[in-house]
């Protein structure tokens, strides 16, 4: 597919790997290319799987876009990666997240927009950190972490900026399973093959029904951001 996303199909399950052989930063290529295996698998696949390389996840945005001057640049890649953010939380497939490693800021934001988060055990962090390095959490983010994080470790999640280790993660809300290196691959076929046996007419107006509401908030809060 791409240089930074490869593609494969397996009956009805379509696997997206990330693997730009860095920490998988969510670049305006990476968007791009994770957007057009998504367009590819919504019409070959039953079930979607994201995951990263060895050991890492998602290191989160593009650091040296961040931390540099170009603001047209800037602005293109978080509007890509909140786009994309939506996009798969509110897909009408099931996505499964595949979490390799570590998965940070806007990798562990990416990872709460999935159906099932399944996370390699090891020594790995994840977690949002963007106070701890003087960034604000976006509208869009803030409130997939709402949704989806137990209320107790919210605090600490976002003001906080707290990591957590995979089995942590699972407590947290970040994660739904951790298994060890020698499982990891055997759960990942085995839970996206039983969410592609599921009606995708039933799958997905569901879904919309659960969902549909925080996407509504995000949009609220944004339009009064504008104002």
């Amino acid at each position: 597919m791409t240089d930074v996303v490869s593609y494969s199909l397996i009956g009805k399950v379509a696997t997206l790997t990330m693997d730009d052989g860095k920490v998988n930063a969510i670049s305006p290529v990476m968007s791009a290319a994770l957007d057009t295996g998504l367009n590819r698998a919504a019409k070959e696949a039953q079930a979607i799987v994201i995951r990263g390389r060895e050991g890492v996840f998602c290191g989160g945005f593009d650091l040296t876009i961040i931390q540099g001057d170009d603001y047209e640049q800037k602005t293109q890649m978080h509007e890509a990666g909140m786009a994309l953010l939506k996009r798969i939380y509110m897909s009408s497939k099931p996505i499964i997240f595949a979490v390799t490693g570590h998965a940070v800021a806007m990798g562990a934001l990416l990872i709460l927009t999935g159906d099932a988060r399944i996370g390699l055990s090891g020594n790995f962090r994840i977690g949002l950190n963007e106070t701890s390095i003087g960034l604000t959490l976006p509208i869009t983010g803030l409130e997939l972490a709402r949704d989806r994080l137990d209320p107790r470790f919210f605090q600490l999640a976002t003001i906080n900026a707290e990591f957590f280790s995979p089995e942590d993660a699972v407590l947290a809300g970040y994660l739904d399973h951790v298994t060890n290196t020698l499982d990891f691959d055997s759960t990942i076929i085995k839970i996206s093959n039983d969410l592609a046996t599921i009606s995708s007419k039933a799958f997905s107006e569901t879904k919309r029904r659960v969902r549909q509401p925080t996407l509504d908030r995000i949009a609220a809060l944004e339009q009064n951001l504008r104002h």
